[in-house]
């Protein structure tokens, strides 16, 4: 090695010893502050350049200066430690949260600010033994309490409200607002292996899309006995966000279902409002409330809804059984469902209330008349919604689930009458008529089909990446 090179790779050795000791001090020293100063001088221009040349016979020796310069703080401050850093944590808040809990997991420790969460009357109200609520923290690097916000939407009107609680000179304050939410759509998809809620649980899919799937594609797929291992599903879908945080799902946008390799695909479909296409006939103006409908412009929305609770099992069939209760083979007219006490209970389509009472066996019920020659009846209900006479829409919440009645416990017994005669309810709403997308709107129609195609078909390929 040429003498001017070892020179410069022994003085190279000295500064990089030198530099790294007193980096080891400054951490010793401002632990929490190191990175934010060294960043800093970085940005007002003042820094360390390391530079490596190649040292080989063809280098000529190299003249080295050394050059020794005090680096200044920024203006006004003495020490690194002066410099003011800003912290910020997200959580989720519990329903068993205290104030010093809730500070404690957010990372701040924070007496005056603990006392000011305990007294003040929004924070009791709107945060404290309220779950899932998303609430961010800034604090100094004193750890002290700066603004704590929390953000929740509690109706499905669009809107979000915020708390927050504010530093200031004379205190902490705290103050309430009513703020739109603002939707983004995301793209996901999954493969079945056990269950759908097993399978959008893996795909980090909100319960209430997976909900959702199940509605829309419940005509056309039996959930509870229809789906194999290897089905796969793709679907495009709402957020709903608030100060950019989000706060829950929305709509299923898009969504294509593979089932025992047969594909379902799904659009959401909503004429703008005051649409001139929408106004006419009936089919119009039941479509500017928005419906799914196939790609190909057929309705998903069926006459009757596959079951009148929103996702459970079936217990016990359209079958013959042993009666739990009567000790005898007796043929069992209806579907139960299992559901817990007080689970919504919703009619299957619309129609008049016949009955609302106690009847035998039964307990409470409920019984609906659809047209002239439809009826369904709901049974062993813990409490009755609405009253005999009262027209009611298909999905409305008629009543609770109970064990009023011939019932060993909680459960729904669902019955269908065709003209007096009982029927299987899961074939009834898969053999109900739905109606296609009219005429005039079917060019708005199309265009909504074919971005859904592609929001598909991104969603799919990505899936299968995944899977490779």
């Amino acid at each position: 090695m040429p003498p001017g090179a070892f020179a410069l790779t022994t003085k190279l050795n000295r500064i990089a010893t030198a530099f790294a000791a007193r980096v080891r001090a400054g951490v010793a020293q401002y632990p929490r502050t190191l990175i934010f100063g060294l960043a800093t001088l970085l940005v007002s221009g003042t820094g360390l350049t390391f530079a490596l040349a190649r040292l080989d016979q063809a280098t000529p020796p190299l003249a080295v200066h050394q050059i020794t310069e005090d680096l200044p703080t920024p203006a006004g401050r003495d020490t690194l430690a002066d410099l003011s850093l800003r912290l910020y944590r997200s959580d989720t808040t519990r329903s068993n949260d205290t104030a010093d809990t809730l500070l404690k997991r957010l990372g701040v420790f924070d007496p005056q600010a603990a006392a000011f969460l305990r007294a003040d009357a929004l924070v009791q109200q709107n945060l404290m033994g309220h779950a899932g609520r998303n609430v961010t923290a800034e604090a100094d690097n004193g750890n002290a309490l700066l603004q704590l916000t929390a953000r929740w939407s509690p109706e499905d009107d669009g809107m979000f409200k915020r708390l927050r609680v504010e530093k200031t000179a004379q205190g902490y304050v705290s103050s309430v607002q009513t703020l739109p939410l603002r939707a983004s759509s995301r793209l996901a998809g999954g493969t079945i292996s056990s269950s759908l809620f097993a399978a959008t649980d893996a795909a980090h899919i909100p319960d209430a899309i997976a909900i959702q799937l199940a509605e829309i594609f419940s005509g056309d797929i039996d959930f509870q006995r229809a789906l194999r291992k290897g089905d796969r599903f793709s679907v495009s879908y709402e957020t709903l966000e608030g100060d950019g945080e989000p706060l829950r799902a929305g709509r299923v946008l898009s969504a294509e279902f593979v089932n025992a390799g047969k594909s379902h695909q799904a659009v959401w479909f909503q004429p703008p409002v005051g649409d001139a296409a929408a106004t006419p006939d009936s089919a119009s103006s039941a479509l500017t409330h928005g419906g799914y409908y196939t790609l190909a412009g057929e309705s998903l929305r069926r006459t009757f809804l596959a079951s009148p609770l929103q996702f459970t099992r079936i217990t016990s069939g359209f079958q013959m059984r042993f009666h739990p209760i009567l000790k005898l083979w007796k043929a069992h007219l209806g579907v139960d469902y299992a559901a817990a006490l007080g689970t919504p209970v919703r009619t299957v389509g619309d129609g008049v209330v016949e009955f609302a009472g106690v009847q035998n066996g039964y307990g409470n019920v409920v019984m609906i008349r659809h047209g002239g020659r439809f009826e369904t009846v709901y049974a062993h209900l813990s409490k009755i919604n609405v009253r005999v006479g009262e027209h009611v829409t298909q999905g409305e919440n008629i009543a609770l689930s109970g064990a009023t009645g011939w019932a060993t416990g909680p459960h729904l017994h669902f019955e269908f009458r065709v003209d007096g005669v009982h029927r299987d309810p899961q074939t009834i709403a898969r053999n109900s008529e739905a109606t296609p997308v009219s005429a005039a709107l079917r060019p708005l129609f199309d265009r909504v089909a074919t971005q859904a195609r592609s929001q598909l078909s991104s969603a799919a390929q990505w899936q299968m990446a995944d899977v490779d």
